[in-house]
């Protein structure tokens, strides 16, 4: 019986040997197998971010929001993860000449709840953009970047500021230029 499972496994051992391949393939490299097919990942240290400065004036929000939570994310990088923070800091300014189309100035409302009964409270657009002209653009942004933690951690390095001014002068922020089509007609 023994022999028999003796004779099995160099019988095995012979079969797998002969499946080896006695030359290598050009692509071969001194590293382990399969490393050709590992996907890196960013680390905090290798990552470069970028402060950027946008211009909210005459600009749709809409389309002003899908374009700062792109940045933000990182998708305009080539070591953008998913599931990482490869985004860049912007720095929106003038968000209280942003533009909607449509009915949306008198008919958009914005609501928000205290917590206890009967406490929510709502807001036109136009109320809101000549009280709190800041929150409109983040909450725009805000609902396009993702709804948990990393989303979070992303919200943290938007900046909206109602004028021209803003503290960032030392980041040395660049203009993005965003699409032309973004802006209201």
């Amino acid at each position: 019986m023994e022999t028999q499972a003796n004779d099995a496994v160099s019988c095995w051992i012979a079969y797998a040997t002969s499946w080896s391949d006695p030359e290598p393939t050009p692509f071969a490299t001194s590293a382990s197998p399969g490393a050709m097919n590992k996907t890196t990942l960013p680390t905090p240290d290798t990552l470069e971010r970028r402060w950027y400065v946008v211009d909210a004036a005459d600009q749709t929000l809409g389309r002003l929001a899908s374009e700062v939570a792109s940045v933000l994310r990182g998708k305009n990088k080539p070591t953008y993860t998913p599931h990482l923070d490869t985004g860049d800091f912007v720095v929106v300014i003038n968000a209280e000449k942003v533009r909607v189309s449509g009915n949306k100035a008198t008919q958009k409302l914005y609501r928000r709840h205290s917590g206890r009964p009967g406490g929510m409270k709502t807001e036109t657009f136009t109320h809101l953009q000549n009280r709190l002209p800041e929150r409109i653009v983040e909450k725009a942004i805000q609902g396009m970047l993702p709804h948990n933690t990393l989303g979070r951690q992303l919200f943290r390095k938007l900046k909206v500021y109602r004028g021209d001014a803003h503290p960032h002068a030392a980041q040395q922020p660049q203009t993005l230029a965003l699409d032309p089509a973004a802006s209201a007609q």
